[in-house]
């Protein structure tokens, strides 16, 4: 029994034209974001941005965003 092994390299491009062909640019580029790693540590990030604020100011501040962009998505539209 004879078995083939293929590079990593040759199978990460015939991936790649498989799901280009079958998804589009756009749609690949969105699929394959979702296994990207980041960087930084959004842990100490998180509490860094948020460590003076209450979860109602925080809330307000969601609330508030929403506002603004259905304002802007209305004088878009």
């Amino acid at each position: 029994m004879n078995i083939r092994v293929t590079a990593l390299n040759d199978i990460n491009r015939e991936a790649m034209f498989v799901l280009t062909n079958a998804l589009g640019m756009a749609n690949t580029l969105r699929f394959l974001s979702q296994f990207s790693t980041g960087y930084g540590n959004y842990t100490e990030e998180k509490e860094k941005i948020f460590e003076n604020m209450s979860l109602e100011d925080i809330v307000k501040g969601i609330k508030e965003m929403r506002k603004s962009n259905q304002a802007v998505e209305r004088t878009a539209g």
